[in-house]
């Protein structure tokens, strides 16, 4: 038996012994992980200095402070989110209780990715605890560091039933072939095609969390300036290594001159003349994805940048100009510090030129139009929709994050994180009593059992109103009785 056998089997044998299912339990398990990483936070820290280039104040503000808000959240929230919700009745069901109860779903896989290998890889476990899962948690190999912290996790849950598992493809191809109740992954769709054709063999659902190629569309009548600090700063991130940057951006040809201008101001603004020495600026994760981001460069004209250095894994943040639709850069996700600029005739090009493509993770509008942000809203399919800024959107629990198509399925953050990791289970609790009232179904099937069956099927029913309306004809019987007396 392999260890990620061993490992499956032993997270399934301790969710079957029902200890995670009590809200103490799974509050406890959220409060050990919220201790885990404030306890272990320089070392996360340092780590990802280490796999990315991270500074300790950006680690604390782009990956730690959510994850906290996600615990704290879960925590308060739980006993609501996990309660029975009672749900509208037809007139066959009055007198029974009827509901939805979310229940644990067994053992989860959660696959992370490199990019923010604690933020994209905690916050499922979050979700996976709160609704009283086991979970089996394998962390990115390209973030090794990161990675290695993650293993000490089983010093702080429930070793039986969280476990972290390291490694590279060879081990995450045998977890793939493990059963598991749900499989969370998140990172490319190339692999997300691996990792749900792997699922299907066991009818394991998925949560896909990708990517794409998020379109930024730029109004020529909007605040230019402002707009091109809000794209800088969500672009070269993390050195572009986030899943809902903006990829590309389209324009008119009559402001793409402004952009560029603006644009370079901002980034000397964030990373000064010298971003290569500045401590906010990020590194490629490694070798073979910097030799890949330059080979994207081919065939482009360089506005902005357009250099790095390999030994650091350096690239500085590059804007494209005139970029053809069909270049190299075009062709996939970029998740790096390169910004192509398409030039479009106006919004209804660019609505054709995104509806052309894969449905993106984000689409971004700038304008001070709402008519036209509106517009676009309705014309176009996306995961996300943004206008007026960058990636902000991410840090609301109460929306759902995820992508449609080609940049994912399912969603998660907050409450969506703990439903689509539970099952909710529909129940319905009735009586053996008032057994004349079911009548209209049992053979022989006539017209008059027809007519009341349309009757009290097809009129749904709000308890809560109902009982007030009788509650009321009640009143004005009453009153209209003893009205005489008076």
């Amino acid at each position: 038996m392999s260890r990620e056998q061993k490992v499956v089997q032993q997270a399934r044998s301790a969710f079957l012994t029902g200890r995670s299912r009590p809200f103490h339990y799974r509050i406890q398990q959220l409060q050990s992980l919220r201790r885990f990483v404030l306890e272990r936070k320089s070392d996360f820290a340092a780590a990802l200095q280490k796999d990315l280039g991270k500074s300790e104040h950006g680690m604390e503000l782009f990956e730690l402070l959510g994850v906290e808000r996600e615990i704290m959240l879960a925590i308060d929230e739980l006993p609501k989110w996990a309660a029975p919700k009672p749900v509208e009745k037809n007139l066959l069901t009055i007198m029974d209780e009827v509901y939805v109860q979310p229940e644990p779903l067994g053992v989860v896989l959660i696959i992370g990715a490199w990019n923010y290998p604690l933020a994209v890889t905690l916050q499922p476990l979050i979700g996976a605890i709160a609704a009283g899962n086991a979970a089996v948690i394998k962390p990115s190999e390209l973030s090794s560091h990161t990675a290695k912290v993650m293993e000490d996790l089983s010093l702080y849950l429930d070793k039986e039933m969280y476990h972290v598992v390291t490694g590279g493809v060879t081990e995450s191809q045998e977890l793939l072939k493990q059963r598991f109740d749900h499989i969370f992954y998140t990172g490319n769709s190339m692999v997300g095609k691996l990792v749900m054709q792997a699922a299907s063999c066991h009818l394991t659902p998925v949560t896909l969390e990708l990517g794409g190629k998020s379109p930024c569309y730029i109004d020529k009548d909007c605040d230019i300036t402002i707009a091109c600090r809000r794209i800088t700063w969500g672009k070269y991130l993390n050195c572009g290594q986030t899943c809902i940057a903006p990829d590309y951006i389209l324009c008119e040809p009559s402001i793409q001159d402004r952009l560029l201008e603006e644009i370079r101001k901002s980034i000397k603004e964030f990373y000064t003349d010298d971003p290569k020495s500045f401590t906010d600026y990020g590194r490629i994760v490694n070798q073979r994805h910097f030799q890949r981001l330059m080979a994207l460069l081919k065939g482009s004209t360089v506005a902005i940048g357009g250099n790095g250095d390999e030994s650091e894994r350096y690239i500085e943040p590059t804007v494209l100009r005139d970029v053809n639709p069909e270049a190299k850069v075009m062709q996939e996700e970029i998740f790096g510090p390169i910004l192509p600029v398409l030039t479009v005739s106006g919004a209804d090009e660019a609505i054709s030129f995104i509806n052309s493509r894969e449905k993106p993770l984000v689409l971004y509008i700038f304008s001070s139009n709402k008519k036209l942000i509106k517009r676009m809203i309705e014309e176009t399919s996306s995961g996300g929709v943004l206008a007026n800024d960058c990636l902000v959107h991410s840090t609301v629990s109460a929306l759902p994050f995820g992508g449609v198509g080609n940049s994912g399925m399912g969603s998660y953050h907050g409450k969506y994180t703990f439903d689509q990791l539970s099952h909710l289970r529909s129940c319905l609790i009735r009586k053996l009593a008032t057994e004349k009232a079911n009548m209209m179904r049992y053979p022989p099937h006539t017209f008059e059992k027809i007519r009341w069956a349309r009757i009290v099927l097809l009129n749904q029913v709000n308890v809560g109103r109902l009982w007030r309306v009788v509650l009321v004809t009640l009143l004005g019987i009453l009153a209209a009785f003893v009205k005489p007396y008076f």
